[in-house]
């Protein structure tokens, strides 16, 4: 099993870039399970880091949105906001394209997934590296899933991505963590930034965790329109938790789920048992 990790955290800007305006206790308490997530992870000895991001119309765009994305370089740069903004220095991040591309040969066996030999991490990939391989050492393979410009991925088929990376990762020798990274409620660059509705978010990660995809897929509860109204436009990216867990099959533990406004999301680390 090349599987080796599974987890999932949030990626606000705010984590790193206001942690300075944080209540000093609340920020580190959120930044020690932070660590203690990334702990975790470097604990399993991953070759690579697979990051399933939402970024934000850093790479893509409208003229060009692909559902799927996978990076396929040996090498990327980030962050692509300004480091100050941030609070995370520029950096050169090891990739593995001949990784990369044996991976995609094998998730387009059943997913159609787009591909770039050039790709810049913005801060949904930046800010959760900062606390998984804090010396930006670890071999990364960046995805996208499409969670900002609709029409969106229905959900089911970002279940069938993650199921299809399971199966590509467990066709490598390479040993393999798998993070998941955005949301869950926020309402990101709008004048609601700040607000959260944490009764949905608790409810969605009790299902997440329980593993429970009908619920997971829900329609009624979790369709574009009920995610909007409940979760906001930041909402849509529980599509990576989605893909998390179809590919981890387990169970979850909560690190850590607590709103804190000034980061304008409810900061969120969670492992999934891989089985």
């Amino acid at each position: 099993m090349s599987l080796v990790f599974a987890g999932v955290c949030s990626h606000a800007p705010g984590i790193t870039g206001r942690a300075h305006l944080a209540d000093p206790a609340v920020k580190d308490e959120f930044h020690a399970q932070f660590h203690r997530f990334g702990e975790a992870m470097r604990a399993t000895k991953p070759d690579a880091v697979i990051v399933i991001a939402a970024e934000h119309f850093a790479n893509f765009f409208m003229n060009n949105m692909p559902a799927y994305a996978i990076g396929m370089a040996d090498s990327y740069e980030g962050p692509i906001e300004d480091p100050k903004w941030l609070g995370i220095e520029k950096h050169t991040i090891p990739g593995d394209a001949a990784l990369s591309q044996r991976l995609i040969r094998e998730v387009m066996q059943t997913v159609d997934v787009a591909y770039a030999e050039e790709w810049k991490f913005d801060h949904g990939i930046m800010v959760p590296l900062n606390f998984l391989t804090p010396n930006f050492d670890t071999k990364v393979i960046p995805v996208n899933i499409n969670c900002q410009g609709p029409p969106l991925t229905p959900l089911h088929r970002a279940w069938a991505f993650g199921e299809a990376l399971r199966r590509a990762c467990d066709k490598v020798p390479e040993r393999i963590a798998l993070v998941g990274t955005g949301g869950i409620s926020h309402w990101p660059a709008t004048p609601d930034s700040g607000k959260v509705n944490a009764e949905w978010d608790a409810e969605f990660m009790r299902r997440w965790c329980a593993n429970d995809r009908e619920a997971l897929l829900s329609q009624a509860d979790y369709g574009d329109e009920a995610t909007y109204r409940e979760a906001g436009q930041g909402g849509f990216e529980i599509r990576t938790f989605l893909s998390v867990a179809a590919a981890a099959r387990g169970k979850g533990e909560i690190f850590h789920m607590k709103a804190i406004p000034i980061f304008a999301v409810t900061c969120t680390a969670a492992t999934m048992s891989v089985v």
